[in-house]
């Protein structure tokens, strides 16, 4: 089994290195692509409410047989049940498909600063971790503007904010900003969408030079930046290639030569996108 290495959150609580992420894999695929990923050593699960696989996951988690508190289960708020009754019920209702106890990490999905009730939400967060049914709670997608406001009406910084991030997308300014926050940055679509990246002539030299696959080398990217990945993938060969990405180090040339490109986002802005 490969030991992954942990981060730990502004909370005191301990937060894997890498992780795996289930969108957008059905409640029966979740279930046995969780369960033989924690039985390879991944210790992070992502979820949400809106990927429609929280049971799967809780299944995956339940019969994978490693222990409860060895692993990081997150899920997230969607949209419509932004405010502060509404993210209660809300989380009781993933708390129940999940079949879990408690929830390791709840994230905000989308800020929707139009609707503007994500900090309501964020005090009814506070309030399920101060109950102990929530380990640590963050954000998804925010911007520094969103996570000043937050700390600002509350006192309470996020531990994470997951992001879109990868070598054509670096969010240099944001990542600046949570280390200076003490935020972890979670990355999300760590391969880019595509294929593009993989096939990149740049990444495939440097997968070359260190005799590994090109998408070891983007995910070791992300981790040596301080940031954590989390793959998508049902197939164990792909899980284990994933997830085994400690054993080389990319050297500064080689870090700056993945992002000297173009550099686009593939998925919404966070100041407009909507998902509800």
């Amino acid at each position: 089994m490969i030991s992954i290495p942990v981060h730990t959150l502004n909370d005191g609580t301990k937060f894997p290195a890498i992780g795996l992420g289930t969108w957008p894999m059905t409640d029966a695929e979740a279930e046995v692509a969780v369960a033989e990923a924690l039985r390879l050593g991944y210790r992070l699960v992502d979820t949400a409410t809106n990927y429609r696989n929280e049971a799967g996951v809780g299944l995956g988690v339940t019969r994978s047989g490693i222990p409860r508190e060895e692993v990081v289960v997150a899920t997230k708020l969607p949209g419509r049940h932004h405010g502060h009754e509404e993210t209660l019920a809300s989380f009781e209702e993933s708390r129940r498909r999940l079949g879990l106890d408690y929830v390791d990490l709840y994230l905000i999905h989308w800020p929707l600063p139009r609707v503007d009730k994500y900090v309501d939400s964020w005090r009814a967060m506070i309030k399920l971790r101060e109950e102990g049914l929530v380990r640590s709670i963050g954000v998804s997608n925010f911007t520094a503007e969103h996570i000043e406001r937050l700390e600002k009406e509350t006192g309470v910084l996020p531990s994470v904010n997951q992001i879109e991030l990868h070598p054509a997308f670096p969010q240099d300014e944001l990542r600046a900003f949570h280390t200076a926050k003490g935020i972890v940055t979670e990355s999300w679509s760590p391969l880019d969408r595509g294929t593009a990246l993989l096939e990149d002539p740049v990444v495939v030299s440097v997968a070359e030079a260190h005799g590994v696959t090109p998408g070891q080398v983007i995910l070791r990217w992300h981790t040596q930046l301080g940031a954590v990945p989390i793959p998508k993938s049902s197939d164990p060969g792909r899980q284990r290639q994933n997830l085994d990405i400690f054993g080389f180090e990319l050297g500064p040339a080689q870090l700056a030569a993945l992002t000297d490109r173009a550099h686009r986002r593939s998925g919404g802005d966070p100041e407009v996108h909507e998902e509800f």
